[in-house]
């Protein structure tokens, strides 16, 4: 039997790792990356492996334990894990394979605001510099001034 503290503490064992939180519960990331995760009810926990082989394995060893995250999670590796059931080294060989998952699996992607951002020029940041629509470039006259009297 494996407590959500004595998930947490091995989790936080694992190099570079910080605790955060992510929809409400505690996260476990590297790098910013969640690799693992608390369920809020605590009885639970996620850890993101390799989707396929790793979690396939994870699942097929004792599936009254392992499976499976519902949708898109459970198909990007994201597998849950019944605390009261699970065995510590089972566990903990688990974090160890979501952490190394994480640290392979490519750089951290930015915020959502941050690429948005990125996207943007930098005249449309700013109004200082903006040209003029091309609309307002072909009617100087409806601004209410330089018409024909």
């Amino acid at each position: 039997m494996l407590t959500a503290a004595a998930f947490r503490k091995l989790a936080l064992s694992l190099p570079d790792v910080v605790q955060g939180e992510h929809h409400g519960h505690p996260d476990f990331r590297l790098h910013g990356r969640v690799f693992a995760s608390l369920h809020p009810d605590e009885l639970r926990a996620m850890v993101r492996v390799a989707p396929g082989v790793d979690q396939q394995r994870l699942i097929a060893r004792d599936p009254e334990v392992w499976a499976p995250a519902t949708g898109a999670w459970g198909r990007a590796g994201c597998t849950m894990l019944v605390l009261a059931r699970a065995e510590r080294a089972a566990a903990q060989a688990a974090l160890a394979e979501a952490w190394q998952f994480c640290l392979t699996s490519g750089p951290t992607k930015p915020s959502r605001t941050a690429a948005r951002a990125s996207k943007k020029s930098p005249a449309s940041t700013s109004s200082l510099g903006k040209a003029p629509t091309r609309a307002r470039a072909r009617r100087p006259g409806r601004s209410g001034g330089g018409g024909d009297v």
